[in-house]
């Protein structure tokens, strides 16, 4: 299977029956650290959140993921309460209650609102044991839905990864053209910080006596040195060839390019400090905004 580029943002619905029952399913993701899945179940529904994680986990990588289930039942079901888990609760609650000085006492709706104190009404024990047949049915029904709108997000998920890396590597295009712009200014470096302290040591001087030759001579080759930009047009080049490498590789590799782009500003910004040239400096300002542009399009990348 060809490994290709997901994006962190998508939606995916997905919609189904069972017995009397429709449900649809809405997931939405958005660009995120890590991932955080947030479910929205309705009421009786949370013994399917475990397993809807673990299906999502294998699925997704990174990303703020928003999943609703929407469930809807063509005839009302009977609800009754559960007197012994009513009991239960009350007499746990207004214990805590006891114990804590000025504390109110339980209110019903509260009570009444706690898992498994409000369940489908049952005629017998027969009906019981069918009534858990169906939920079991309804779940696996639900969960296979839930990993339908997974792999229909995942798709959507990596079509705009498609997009995301032809624009990626359009832009690495950009940062290598400029890179070579910037590799045809760094002869000139040297040449034109000499002039500039020659230009300034005349102007602080004036009529004094000059500097020795020798002494000048250990002030220019001090200052080539560290006006040298190739290096860091070297590791430029480097960091491109490593983000095209991760772009290749494709699995689960945004959060590797966000540190790679903190490497590229960070030797754009060098370039820039040792310019001594408008020219070069133009370049490197360049540089720096393709950078970013890539950055941009680096944060939704999985």
């Amino acid at each position: 299977m060809t490994k290709s580029l997901a994006s962190m943002t998508g939606f995916a619905r997905h919609a189904g029956t069972h017995d009397n029952a429709s449900f649809v399913w809405e997931i939405r993701s958005v660009n995120g650290r890590g991932l955080d899945l947030r479910l929205r179940l309705p009421a009786g529904l949370d013994a399917l959140e475990p397993a809807l994680r673990d299906a999502a986990g294998k699925r997704l990588k990174r990303g703020n993921v928003s999943a609703t289930l929407t469930l809807r039942r063509e005839a009302p079901v009977a609800m009754m309460v559960d007197e012994a888990a009513l009991e239960g609760f009350l007499r746990h609650a207004l214990a805590l209650s006891d114990r804590i000085p000025g504390a109110m006492v339980p209110r019903a709706e509260a009570l009444l609102a706690l898992p498994g104190v409000i369940r489908p009404a049952l005629a017998d024990e027969a009906a019981d044991d069918a009534q858990a047949a169906q939920q079991e049915a309804l779940a696996a029904t639900l969960a296979a839905g839930f990993d339908a709108a997974l792999a229909a997000l995942d798709q959507a998920r990596r079509e705009e990864g498609g997009r995301l890396a032809a624009i990626a590597s359009d832009l690495l295009d950009a940062i290598q053209r400029l890179i070579a712009a910037a590799r045809a200014h760094a002869p000139e470096q040297a040449a034109q910080h000499r002039a500039r302290l020659r230009a300034a040591l005349a102007d602080l001087l004036g009529d004094a006596d000059p500097l020795p030759q020798e002494r000048l001579a250990q002030e220019i080759a001090l200052l080539a040195t560290k006006s040298d930009v190739r290096e860091e047009l070297d590791r430029l080049d480097a960091h491109v060839g490593a983000a095209r490498a991760l772009l290749a590789d494709a699995v689960a590799v945004g959060r590797r390019l966000d540190f790679l782009m903190q490497e590229f500003n960070r030797e754009a910004n060098t370039l820039c400090s040792k310019s001594a040239s408008l020219e070069l400096t133009a370049i490197g300002l360049d540089l720096k905004a393709t950078i970013e542009q890539l950055r941009e399009q680096v944060q939704n990348i999985e």
